[in-house]
């Protein structure tokens, strides 16, 4: 298996992971990655993939950050002042 497609898998694997708790909801967040994933299956050209890798690998930083916002303010709204 080539490198570049065990880490679109990999990344595949990692957005799938991160979708659980999406705000939006799970399935939603699984159906439109999907949808993303499939209309560029049949890409070839190795720069324009390595570009949609490193957008993948931006919205997986992004997830994370929505995480921990989202804990952070539960966390200050559980012990300040509302």
């Amino acid at each position: 298996m080539s490198s570049s497609r065990r880490r679109v898998l990999d990344l595949y694997k990692r957005l799938q992971y991160l979708g659980r708790e999406y705000p939006g909801g799970a399935d939603k967040f699984r159906q439109k990655c999907y949808n993303a994933f499939k209309r560029q299956s049949t890409e070839t050209n190795p720069e324009k993939i390595e570009k949609a890798i490193g957008l993948g690998e931006y919205v997986i930083k992004e997830i994370e950050a929505l995480y921990s916002l989202r804990k952070y303010r539960a966390m200050k709204k559980r012990y300040y002042d509302r």
